[in-house]
């Protein structure tokens, strides 16, 4: 009798590659066209952010209201609270170097942002991710869009099976507008919802473009701020 079982592979429970950082911040309001500013602040805090394009610099986001979250139009004022956080997607190796980011004053626009304590988020492979900015190839319809990004995650090994494109947004980079599109992916299994939260889709990492963020699922789209970016529930 001859009797093997299937070798099982060790449940992936966090990448072991990067990890998310998150900042308390001081600071009261900021514009909300500041992708580009909050990169270039970034690049003259940390020089070594600008040598790798892999590094995310996630958007100041507000905080979520009772009453649901609309981000408000770029030419107007995005009004923080206490929690607000600032947030970086680094290499475990880059932690340290990250932590210097602590006590320096960012200068977004004209508005002061102080950066207060640090801490260690890690990547949570969970099966929906979404993320509120992809920069979207010049003319594509939304149908196109979607066939790019399986074509995205095939170079990655990744199967689509189920993804919601949600509202466009245009970001002003340095007077330029750069069309994005917000992208939710659902049905991932957990190994790859961590490679594509490692690697991310498309251009424009430093200006928080192409990040994938964890969900809690399609369903919930509605129930929290991220609902300002998809047309569907």
């Amino acid at each position: 009798m001859f009797w093997q079982e299937d070798e099982k592979k060790p449940e992936i429970t966090t990448s072991d590659k990067v990890v998310d950082l998150s900042y308390r911040i001081e600071c009261k309001q900021i514009p909300g066209c500041h992708a580009w500013a909050l990169s270039q602040a970034m690049y003259e805090a940390l020089p070594w952010i600008k040598e790798d394009e892999s590094i995310g610099i996630h958007q100041i986001h507000g905080a979520t209201s009772g009453n649901g979250w609309e981000r408000p139009a770029d030419d107007e004022l995005i009004h923080l609270s206490k929690r607000t956080r600032m947030t970086l997607r680094v290499p475990l190796d880059r932690v340290d170097d990250a932590a210097e980011l602590v006590g320096k004053t960012l200068d977004i626009m004209g508005y002061p942002v102080t950066v207060g304590k640090m801490t260690k988020k890690e990547i949570n492979p969970l099966s929906t991710i979404f993320s509120r900015y992809v920069m979207v190839p010049e003319g594509m319809s939304e149908d196109q869009f979607l066939y790019w990004v399986v074509d995205q995650l095939k170079d990655y090994g990744v199967a689509a099976r189920k993804m919601l494109c949600g509202k466009d947004h245009r970001l002003d980079i340095n007077g330029k507008v750069i069309e994005t599109r917000s992208l939710m992916i659902a049905d991932l299994d957990k190994e790859d919802s961590v490679i594509l939260q490692e690697n991310g889709i498309g251009p424009g990492r430093h200006l928080g473009c192409g990040i994938f963020l964890p969900h809690k699922g399609i369903k919930a789209v509605g129930a929290t701020e991220d609902s300002s970016h998809f047309s569907g529930a």
